[in-house]
């Protein structure tokens, strides 16, 4: 799963989301300098992304992709996860979209000097151009599928996933839909494994 599902499933637990975020930029037990709560938060994003990679209904998605991204299918249906999120995120949230990614953005501002140095560089790329709100508007999907292309020097292909996007919109938030149900009831689970 990409950032905004990865801090949804944080349940609102500031220190579990700031783990869940930084995760990605945390290798091997480099884990040890943080709290117990960011290292539950690093600990649960592994155990989602482990989840999301095995389940089934997330490896139909990936084949529905053209076959020209290849191993990157995944990071994209990630991305496409996050749009689905983002769009229907009344039926996940009591907290408007506007207000929760607001809040997120004024944590992590004032945490960044305490974060992994690529998660600060993210941080601030991530409030400048809005990028967790954005996520519900396939402009803004677009923008991002661009830049992680642009990461991979063009290699990905990953700017014309947008295409697919619109061509498989339906089949695939169909396919979001079941899979989040179950990807939410295994993360409210590992929550309560990890905090026991």
């Amino acid at each position: 799963m990409n950032f905004l599902a990865h801090l949804y499933l944080s349940k609102n637990n500031t220190n579990i989301m700031v783990g869940n975020f930084i995760a990605d930029h945390i290798k091997g037990n480099n884990y040890m300098d943080f709290s117990e709560e960011i290292q539950q938060g690093i600990f649960l994003h592994r155990a989602i992304d482990t989840f999301t990679d095995a389940h089934k209904t997330v490896r139909k998605s990936k084949r529905r992709l053209h076959k020209r991204y290849k191993h990157y299918d995944g990071v994209i249906i990630d991305i496409f996860y996050d749009y689905f999120l983002a769009k229907n995120w009344h039926l996940y949230s009591e907290i408007p979209l506007k207000i929760f990614t607001s809040s997120v953005y004024h944590l992590f501002n004032n945490l960044k000097e305490t974060l992994p140095l690529k998660s600060q560089e993210f941080i601030n790329y991530m409030i400048s151009y809005d990028i967790l709100y954005n996520y519900k508007n396939k402009s803004g999907i677009e923008k991002v599928l661009k830049g992680v292309n642009n990461r991979t020097n063009g290699k990905s292909q990953m700017h014309l996933a947008i295409e697919d996007l619109t061509i498989l919109e339906k089949e695939l938030e169909e396919d979001f839909t079941l899979f989040f149900k179950d990807l939410i009831t295994f993360s409210n689970q590992k929550i309560n494994e990890l905090k026991s």
